[in-house]
């Protein structure tokens, strides 16, 4: 069993997880139940699973919460570039993002 609060993976995703909601409140009213709303919650699956992954009583089981907190990142990385090719967000703001999101699952 791992504490999770303890794991600096888990501290960044929560973190990056904030600037996920920050970016996307200037998102246009009509994605409020599309892009954003998935942006938004595939951000929150990040650190939910590693949280409850480290609460699984074996390494094997932890390092499945683990994948899937890898392949919810990668949804956010594809959600923010498809933000970003539709205008919702600069590129320039996309990058840095990004930057972090490949920091933290590394």
């Amino acid at each position: 069993m791992h504490r999770f609060k303890d794991l600096e993976v888990w501290k960044q995703s929560r973190f990056l997880c904030s600037e996920i909601y920050t970016i996307t409140l200037n998102f246009p009213e009509q994605e409020k139940f599309g892009l954003n709303n998935q942006l938004r919650r595939s951000s929150v699956s990040i650190p939910s699973n590693i949280a409850e992954g480290s609460a699984r009583n074996s390494n094997k089981d932890f390092c499945r919460f683990l994948d899937i907190a890898l392949g919810s990142a990668y949804e956010v990385e594809t959600q923010l570039l498809i933000a970003s090719d539709l205008k919702f967000i600069p590129q320039e703001e996309v990058e840095p993002v990004v930057n972090k999101l490949n920091t933290v699952v590394k």
